[in-house]
């Protein structure tokens, strides 16, 4: 079982973290971020810098189950083998071998 995170948290360490690199450390806040949760609450002032930091993590994240869109369904959920959950098509390597031998066998049972 993992442990919960503390949204509150997360969002002070990151801050902390971003700080130390603020151009303009005496300059006033720009922005009042809050967060609230079962698990803890805060409200934090924050610099341009902090904010063009959480601008450039979240356009940079990455969700490790992407794994990209299926092409003949367009579902973006294909699991750790490639295999579309919805219409059942492989991908990758694998899938392109296994849909070019099934051409081949369709050709030749073809009347």
């Amino acid at each position: 079982m993992s442990t919960p995170i503390d949204p509150a948290a997360v969002v002070a360490a990151f801050i902390d973290a971003v700080a130390p690199y603020d151009p303009r450390p005496d300059a006033g806040p720009v922005a009042l971020i809050g967060v609230r949760t079962a698990l803890g609450e805060g409200t934090f002032a924050v610099s341009d810098h902090v904010i063009r930091a959480m601008c450039r993590a979240l356009a940079a994240y990455r969700d490790p189950e992407d794994r990209g869109t299926c092409v003949d369904c367009g579902s973006r959920h294909l699991d750790e083998n490639l295999h579309c959950r919805e219409c059942g098509r492989l991908h990758g390597i694998l899938g392109e071998v296994i849909a070019q031998h099934a051409r081949r066998v369709a050709a030749e049972e073809a009347p």
